[in-house]
């Protein structure tokens, strides 16, 4: 079983487990070798409630490297910012199989300063 293969197995038991509801929707990382990505999802409608990413409009002109911790902090604010306007406050953290290291934990901190509980 290669790498990837290992992570997706991760993300499969996390997520037999963790599941958002329209109160405490599921917050869910993606990292690529490039960006980072954040999306916040409410997996009974199966609806994207708020993302953020290196990629974002918002973000792309301030971030001179898109995979570093510094990247994902700002992601990180921008998705709690983004999703505390919506309304939410509080999610359920959905590492996806990634270490809760680097760039996944800097992203979490970030958000959690923002303002966002989980």
């Amino acid at each position: 079983m290669g790498k990837r293969e290992a992570r997706q197995k991760r993300h499969q038991r996390i997520r037999n487990k963790v599941v958002g509801t329209p109160s405490r929707p599921r917050m869910n990382v993606t990292r690529s070798l490039k960006h980072i990505y954040v999306q916040i999802i409410d997996d009974l409608s199966g609806e994207t409630i708020a993302s953020a990413s290196t990629l974002d409009p918002a973000l792309r002109d301030s971030i001179e490297v898109a995979s570093n911790e510094e990247a994902a902090k700002k992601v990180g604010e921008l998705a709690a910012s983004r999703a505390l306007e919506k309304g939410v406050d509080t999610v359920v953290f959905d590492r996806s199989g990634y270490k809760y290291h680097g760039r996944v934990k800097a992203l979490a901190d970030a958000a959690r300063e923002e303002g966002l509980k989980f």
